[in-house]
């Protein structure tokens, strides 16, 4: 994970910071997943986004144009996952 300089939540952080967050949801490696931007039509991988957070939640952005693509909100009681900035999640198949 890269963590820039610069503190607080305006500090963007790479995909890998929502590997945790999404783990809870799927059961695999989802920052090898590649998302297509709704915005500019760019396939990223999610460790690729930049992220921003952590409170009250992780917002993952566009490496190309910046739009929103990812939001994650852990609740005491749910996690909520908001993939209205993406057009596609392509994730890698098993090996048979």
């Amino acid at each position: 994970m890269t963590i820039p300089d610069g503190p607080g939540p305006t500090a963007a952080y790479d995909g890998n910071l929502m590997a945790g967050p999404l783990s809870e949801l799927f059961a695999l490696d989802v920052t090898v997943a590649v998302v297509r931007c709704r915005g500019c039509g760019a396939d990223a991988e999610v460790a690729t986004l930049r992220v921003y957070g952590p409170e009250p939640g992780l917002v993952g952005r566009c490496p190309g144009c910046d739009d929103v693509l990812v939001r994650v909100v852990r609740t005491p009681d749910a996690v909520w996952l908001d993939l209205g900035g993406v057009t596609s999640l392509q994730v890698p198949a098993p090996k048979r």
